[in-house]
């Protein structure tokens, strides 16, 4: 009996092991933050409503800024504004356009940003680094 445990926890560990390096990209630096954003405040008012889509670029809100977007009445998502398929450079934030993120580094990439950043043009294929998000009333916390 004793045996059949310790194989069984040992599998246990083995299942859950962590895999987040696979899931990095390897373009972006894993850059660690936590932003509380106030939805009162008028530089948020585009996430009022659903579908609002706002930029952030202040200093320590990811690495070149954030895309924070609302779907619905309850749920948000971040992205980080790096282009995910490029490493970083002075051309590498995005551009946001509507609900597009563009490149400014003389590519066609482009992101749909209501399809959770998925990649819909050009070379690379990842997504948008997306950031976790929590909310509690009119405040977002945004974290990696």
């Amino acid at each position: 009996m004793k045996n059949i445990l310790l194989i069984m926890s040992l599998f246990l560990v083995v299942a859950c092991s962590s895999d987040d390096n696979n899931q990095r990209n390897p373009n972006l630096p894993n850059q660690s933050f936590t932003v509380q954003i106030n939805l009162d405040l008028p530089q948020y008012v585009e996430l009022r409503a659903p579908g609002g889509i706002t930029v952030d670029r202040a200093n320590g809100r990811g690495i070149r800024g954030l895309i924070i977007y609302r779907q619905n009445i309850d749920q948000f998502f971040a992205y980080e504004l790096s282009d995910p398929n490029i490493p970083l450079s002075d051309c590498s934030a995005l551009d946001v356009q509507a609900t597009r993120a563009l490149s400014n580094c003389g590519n066609d990439n482009e992101y749909d940003i209501p399809s959770f950043g998925q990649q819909v043009k050009g070379e690379g294929g990842l997504p948008l680094l997306s950031y976790s998000v929590s909310r509690n009333g009119n405040n977002l916390t945004i974290s990696n």
